[in-house]
């Protein structure tokens, strides 16, 4: 009953939130629903120890990045930066390229380290721009945002500072530039097949006479309608964005004295467990208070626009925050558990089948790209690297291929990121999944399968990271 009540759970959450049920109301009910089912554990005691505090842990790690990132993506917008960046990108690339234009500008900024759901304010605006100019629907966008953002940038590209490439680190004894050959590889197939679709589905749009065809009550931003900044003074927010969380990450936050973080009152931890978080801070705000000082001249202005980016951090974090308290529930349960034990076992004999295998159905079922990729390591992390090891596999393929695991089926339709990424656009599941399934789920999932068929049959691909 278990294990049926959690898939029941899955199989409602999916569906109802692809027809748009808010998954802020739909997220505990589903939860308990599972622990109804799993026999003997108490509801009440579930909703408040359980699902509340993982829901108050992500808002307290995450709220400084979506309200950062949602802020300076509202100031992009009112001071003209996007539509300056994305008429020079239409000159430059062709209005027939706006697509490519808005992936490349999200992987820019993901592989720099800037968080996803950062990505999703800050390159918003200017994708609508691109969009509106180049008459191309807007229901591409969310696809579009997701491949440059979710894919490639997140988990293959080698050196890419975001955590899912992180993770493996410490279980394979490897750097963030394992199996950089691979990663080059398995990067530009994603990117290639991502590409291959979203040009169909525009070519489809093109057909059927299907323009851009804004929101009700989407207006372009003022800045749109009169003088427009000079293009170097536009990009330069979004420069010192990426550079800036660099320098910080690599250099600056390494050569602060951190001892007082063991201190309980500073959650005995380390900085190396809060570098990324603090360098993303002090990149974001740095580059919010460049963009003022460069563009705003207005107090008045300048409030406006914090307060409108402010707010609409609101409902996408609370959104997601409510998906981290059903998968921290799912996780609890003793039918999880045996689910977990179940997939660990997947096709022992080769630990690159069973690791790519494992992460992507955990990363599904919590739907959670790290989640998932941290759960499986976790639990037979050791036990891959010893066999691998037995088979003459290198740890810096073991690294890459979990990594590119957890970037799979961790996109189903209940996945936070896929969630707030349609609240930020305005669009929904209905009109948009597709896009995002093809180019997050299947093309990383098809380029993992050619990485470990690579670094199986030709060992020398493997180079040193």
């Amino acid at each position: 009953m278990g294990i049926a009540g959690i898939f029941l759970s899955l199989g409602l959450l999916m569906i109802l939130a692809y027809r748009g049920v808010n998954v802020i109301v739909l997220a505990p009910v589903l939860a308990m629903l599972a622990v109804a089912c799993d026999g003997g554990s108490p509801l009440l005691a579930n909703y408040t120890q359980v699902f509340m505090p993982a829901v108050g842990r992500f808002i307290a790690n995450y709220l400084p990045l979506f309200m950062l990132g949602a802020i300076f993506g509202k100031l992009l917008e009112e001071t003209g930066c996007t539509a300056a960046i994305a008429r020079r990108m239409v000159d430059l690339l062709g209005a027939h390229r706006a697509l490519l234009a808005i992936v490349l500008s999200s992987a820019i900024l993901t592989y720099g380290g800037v968080s996803v759901f950062v990505v999703v304010f800050a390159v918003y605006p200017l994708a609508v721009a691109l969009l509106r100019r180049a008459d191309i629907p807007k229901r591409l966008l969310p696809g579009a945002i997701a491949l440059g953002a979710a894919t490639f940038t997140m988990t293959t590209l080698p050196g890419t500072l975001q955590v899912h490439n992180l993770i493996p680190m410490k279980f394979f004894g490897t750097t963030a530039f394992a199996a950089p050959l691979l990663g080059i590889i398995g990067s530009a197939l994603m990117l290639g097949l991502g590409m291959a679709w979203l040009s169909f589905r525009a070519r489809l749009a093109a057909r059927a006479s299907e323009g851009y065809g804004a929101a009700s009550g989407e207006v372009p931003a003022a800045a749109e309608r009169g003088a427009l900044p000079p293009f170097a003074i536009a990009i330069l927010p979004i420069v010192a964005v990426v550079a800036l969380n660099f320098l910080f990450t690599e250099f600056v936050i390494r050569r602060w004295d951190t001892s007082y973080l063991a201190e309980p009152r500073f959650g005995a931890t380390t900085v190396e467990n809060l570098r990324g978080v603090w360098a993303t801070i002090l990149a974001m705000v740095s580059a919010t208070a460049l963009l003022a000082i460069l563009r705003i001249r207005s107090l008045a202005r300048l409030n406006d626009a914090l307060s409108a980016g402010a707010t609409s951090a609101l409902l996408p974090i609370l959104t997601t925050a409510s998906e981290v308290g059903y998968g921290a529930t799912i996780a609890g349960l003793s039918g999880f558990a045996a689910i977990k034990q179940e997939v660990l076992g997947i096709v022992p004999s080769n630990p690159l089948v069973s690791e790519a295998v494992c992460i992507n159905l955990l990363a599904g079922i919590t739907g959670s790209a790290s989640g998932g990729l941290t759960i499986a390591l976790e639990t037979l992390g050791p036990t891959y690297l010893e066999r691998g090891l037995a088979s003459g596999i290198s740890p810096d393929l073991l690294h890459r291929v979990a990594a590119m695991s957890s970037c799979g089926l961790d996109t189903l339709p209940h996945n936070g990121a896929v969630i707030t990424l349609l609240l930020a656009c305005g669009l929904t599941h209905r009109t948009s999944y597709l896009d995002i399934f093809a180019v997050s789920v299947v093309g990383p999932i098809l380029a993992t399968v050619l990485v470990v068929a690579l670094g199986t049959f030709f060992p020398g691909l493997v180079l040193p990271g």
